[in-house]
């Protein structure tokens, strides 16, 4: 039986808080300080409780053993879906006047949308759940769900944590807030177009194909 209060948690440091934002430069972009230190806090928690010392030594997969990219981190991911997250909401503010998205909650949302992974890919845990999956489950619960409680954990506001939980299949149980549609739909969008574009491994082609993806040989 394990208890997260027993698992002996890194010291979070100076150099840790510099590597997360060295990874991921759009925190600085935040307006909120607050929301930008609480964001900066909630990744270096998730780091801290696994073997990772920063996010971009988390792989670059959707989920453990799927869509890995060819190259690339996982902080290669976060910052792509961000990015098109703030195109999606441009371009919708830029409609009408009275649409209303708020901008950091989409910002702090794409970036910290899958800080649950770096324990659901952690090494250690991993092969504690291969090992006895009747256990505590494989995974006992996926990145979405562990990455809430790392949200409000760093006592990031709801809408945030709305987004760590609900941007995948979790959600589909859930009414989406805009800010977490847009996200959701960045990401999903950001793997599709990497698999299209032949950015993934090739064991991704079987699921690609049932959603009737083809990849697109790369250039050289």
């Amino acid at each position: 039986m394990n208890f997260l209060d027993r698992r002996p948690r890194r010291e979070i440091t100076a150099a840790m808080r510099d590597g997360v934002l060295e990874d991921l430069p759009e925190l600085a972009d935040l307006g909120n300080e607050e929301l930008r230190r609480k964001s900066v806090e909630a990744w270096c928690l998730a780091l801290s409780e696994t073997a990772f010392h920063r996010v971009s030594d988390i792989p670059g997969e959707a989920n453990p053993g799927m869509f890995a990219l060819r190259r690339g981190t996982q902080a290669t991911h976060l910052r792509g879906v961000t990015r098109i997250a703030l195109a999606l909401m441009d371009e919708f503010a830029g409609m009408d006047e009275g649409v209303r998205i708020d901008r950091d909650i989409v910002l702090a949302g794409g970036l910290l949308h899958d800080v649950g992974k770096a324990w659901e890919f952690d090494p250690g845990n991993r092969a504690r759940w291969t090992a006895d999956p009747s256990g505590s489950g494989l995974p006992p619960m996926r990145h979405p769900v562990y990455g809430a409680h790392l949200c409000i954990a760093a006592g990031l506001p709801e809408e945030v944590a709305h987004i760590a939980l609900a941007h995948s299949l979790e959600g589909e149980n859930l009414i989406r807030s805009l800010e977490c549609l847009i996200v959701q739909r960045a990401d999903h969008l950001w793997w599709s177009i990497a698999g299209g574009c032949g950015l993934l491994q090739p064991e991704s082609a079987p699921i690609l194909a049932a959603r009737k993806i083809v990849p697109r040989a790369l250039g050289t």
